[in-house]
């Protein structure tokens, strides 16, 4: 029953990654239709696209009333992304040139991000107050990046807002529409198999409920960030890698574990297990930021020593 468990997770993963790449082709064609490019689409519409499994095993695993599910996701997600995704990309696909400076600064917003629930879990639990600040935290990060990468958008703000309207509304947009809502609401089906799969997982290995979101589910979910980025490096789009990248670990680290604990508040339930996991997005961090800022570029031995490290990571989680 375990290994049919573990193979229900991949087949449930394998759906929403289908769903949830059918999702960003249309909400990427709405963009495109509406002329809202640059950073905004690789960072916010791609970057919350491809985080959409994380935010849906959020909201099922709250409603469920097992929210650590979705903090191990959230956390495990942004851990995977640093490594096996962004690195394990880079081993497949080659070396990625990123000549913008700014990225290295990005890179450190996004940090603190990501870092946002960690040190509010301080006291070991994330109240709904601790919720709306991650969540505004979401919107205030998006807002600045967009604020310094789309200064060509200078026309009147309630003059773009009323030219969007018109052509989000366009007919031209509705059948787009109509794949986004059939995209979510397999998403949604997806995500709550993966939920009780990984709970029944958690019981039939006696192991935390967070261990299970830290990999089993993280891994499943990261797979859209995974496509993204090994396309990014096979067309040497440094935008895309890096906008995707960053839009994903914002995303996991406020709004979806924002939105998981609005609905359910958390309480960390195996703190070791969390101290490592946090310890271990510390250490990841500062190599891939070191990685980038140093030699501009990611390379096939860089991805490889982010692997190892991930592997590192999860012998140690599993062994302690």
């Amino acid at each position: 029953m375990l290994y049919l468990s573990i193979l229900g997770i991949i087949a449930f993963s394998l759906i929403l990654i289908k769903a949830a790449d059918t999702l960003s082709v249309h909400l990427k064609s709405i963009a495109t239709k509406t002329k809202i490019g640059g950073f905004f689409l690789t960072s916010f519409i791609v970057g919350l696209a491809t985080s959409l499994p994380e935010l849906f095993v959020g909201i099922t695993s709250a409603l469920n009333g097992v929210p650590n599910i979705s903090l191990g996701n959230a956390i495990g997600s942004n851990i995977a992304n640093m490594t096996i995704v962004a690195g394990g990309a880079a081993l497949l696909a080659g070396k990625l040139r990123i000549h913008n400076h700014s990225y290295a600064t990005d890179l450190l917003h996004a940090f603190i991000a990501g870092m946002a629930p960690l040190y509010l879990l301080m006291d070991n639990s994330l109240s709904r107050v601790d919720a709306l600040i991650l969540i505004a935290l979401y919107f205030f990060y998006n807002y600045a990046i967009l604020k310094r990468r789309n200064k060509e958008m200078h026309q009147d703000k309630t003059s773009m807002v009323l030219t969007l309207f018109r052509k989000i509304t366009h007919p031209n947009t509705r059948k787009n529409f109509m794949y986004i809502f059939l995209s979510i609401a397999a998403i949604l089906f997806s995500a709550d198999m993966i939920v009780r799969i990984g709970m029944s997982v958690a019981e039939g290995l006696n192991i935390s409920v967070l261990l299970v979101g830290l990999f089993f589910v993280a891994i499943g979910t990261s797979l859209p960030e995974f496509v993204v980025e090994l396309q990014a490096i096979r067309k040497r789009d440094a935008p895309l890698y890096m906008g995707n990248l960053l839009g994903s670990i914002v995303a996991n680290g406020t709004l979806v574990v924002g939105i998981t604990a609005l609905i359910h508040p958390i309480e960390i339930q195996a703190f070791g297990d969390y101290l490592v996991a946090t310890l271990a997005f510390l250490l990841i961090f500062f190599v891939f930021y070191f990685f980038i800022r140093t030699k501009e570029m990611i390379n096939r031995f860089e991805g490889f020593v982010l692997i190892c490290i991930y592997s590192v990571f999860v012998l140690i989680e599993f062994l302690r």
